[in-house]
């Protein structure tokens, strides 16, 4: 996209997107998505800091079905696969070692 945007003066998106074998639509919808974000991206950036609390309040040790669980007590709507998913996009992990206790013998 960025080449495009570059050249789009000089040959047009369209014989652009033709070389690159790229549907000149896909370029105006990314074009698109820089100005108007889709409604999953906004509600994405609005609920991944309540997971965040919500996991840290629980001493991050709650998996996706745990935390979607105190998300729905906590009056949030969410699903638990958005759950699960905006925990990776979050590089949230279910308590590692230390968390969990686990002892290892010098």
């Amino acid at each position: 996209m960025h080449y495009i945007d570059e050249h789009r003066n000089e040959f047009g998106v369209e014989p652009i997107c033709r070389e690159m074998q790229v549907a000149p639509s896909t370029y105006y919808a990314a074009k698109e998505r820089e100005v108007n974000p889709s409604a999953r991206a906004l509600r994405d950036a609005v609920m991944m800091p309540i997971l965040l609390a919500l996991w840290v309040a629980n001493y991050k040790v709650y998996g996706a079905h745990k935390l979607w669980k105190a998300a729905l007590r906590a009056g949030h709507d969410i699903g638990r696969d958005q759950v699960a998913r905006l925990m990776r996009e979050l590089s949230i992990r279910v308590g590692d070692e230390e968390s969990q206790g686990v002892y290892h013998p010098s």
